[in-house]
């Protein structure tokens, strides 16, 4: 029996389960998980515009003394923090003789080649050209128009979010064998959750999709229980969007945590050693809650960031299994979707 779902914020975050449900005897979700539907979700996904922006790690991950380096299909890229604070991106190979700046530290917001001490300030120099960059204050993005291919923007769509004086962030990074849209796929198949990841959730229900005659909301509505220890529960219902191509937003609309979002972000990488294509996995979390001890718990910020991050490592370490499975059967013409 599923517990009763709170119509606002209830007077305890937890609730206790009647009586535990066996794995196996769950209600079965594969007829409500049509590969139709989920393929058509994932075609609409794609249709959206991204400007050309990809997530390339955490704006924490920017340090002071050293830049930030990440792969972009094929391409390396170097960001940090200029002296003035802003901050500055570009190719991660040195123009003078290929260098890999990434390597390089930063001295007094300059980037300094560890070959042969060419310095970068941020703006066009001996060949080095930047590259737009944006810092929205959880991850950076850089565009790359000529990977993306698409009418540049002046800055990526970036969910709304709880504000950061009143949340946690943590952003988790993995890396898979596939393609972006493989983890989108799994992201738009809310219907494993209490299947694949039972340590995590139970008594899932898809109580919204986006064919639902009737729909208010162009994503799935989900109503789920996270598991926190034994029969305690914390239920909430959550709606699951894509406001880019590579992107899927999770955001808690009812219940504890409400406006809470978990933001996940596959950047292609490119080609490994055999020709396989490899994707970042980049999910920023972004926890809040309006009860009195949460800005108590804002004080051990650290030490949630590291639980939060730890629970997210745990999840994908299943869903990245489920992106390359499919990667797999589609590049064997074998996948039945």
């Amino acid at each position: 029996m599923k517990p009763r779902r709170p119509s606002g914020r209830a007077r305890y975050p937890l609730s206790l389960r009647r009586r535990p449900v066996r794995w196996e005897q769950q209600q079965p979700t594969w007829r409500q998980a049509r590969p139709a539907l989920i393929a058509e979700a994932l075609k609409h996904a794609q249709a959206r515009p991204s400007g050309n922006w990809y997530v390339v790690g955490a704006t924490r991950d920017v340090r002071a003394d050293r830049p930030l380096s990440a792969t972009v299909a094929g391409l390396e890229l170097v960001v940090w923090r200029t002296a003035d604070g802003r901050l500055a991106a570009g190719p991660g190979i040195c123009p003078h003789l290929g260098a890999p700046l990434a390597d390089s530290p930063v001295r007094c917001g300059t980037l300094v080649c560890h070959w042969h001490g060419l310095a970068l300030d941020g703006g066009p120099f001996a060949g080095w050209e930047p590259l737009p960059v944006h810092d929205d204050g959880v991850l950076v993005w850089v565009r790359l128009d000529q990977v993306g291919g698409e009418p540049p923007t002046p800055a990526p769509v970036v969910p709304e979010r709880p504000q950061p004086s009143r949340s946690v962030a943590a952003v988790y990074t993995g890396v898979g064998t596939c393609e972006p849209e493989d983890v989108v796929a799994n992201r738009l198949d809310p219907w494993h959750g209490a299947w694949f990841h039972p340590y995590s959730f139970v008594d899932l229900t898809v109580v919204d999709t986006p064919d639902s005659a009737g729909s208010g909301e162009d994503g799935f509505t989900v109503d789920v229980s996270f598991k926190v220890a034994g029969r305690f529960v914390v239920p909430v219902r959550a709606l699951f969007t894509t406001p880019g191509p590579r992107t899927v937003l999770m955001r808690i609309t009812e219940g504890e945590g409400l406006g809470s979002v978990v933001e996940t972000h596959a950047t292609p990488l490119g080609p490994d050693e055999s020709g396989r294509p490899r994707t970042a996995v980049v999910e920023a979390v972004v926890a809040s809650s309006a009860r009195p001890g949460f800005a108590a718990a804002r004080t051990a910020a650290p030490v949630l960031r590291r639980l939060m991050t730890a629970g997210a490592a745990r999840l994908w370490r299943d869903d990245l299994a489920y992106a390359e499975r499919r990667w797999l059967l589609r590049s064997t013409g074998r996948f039945p979707g």
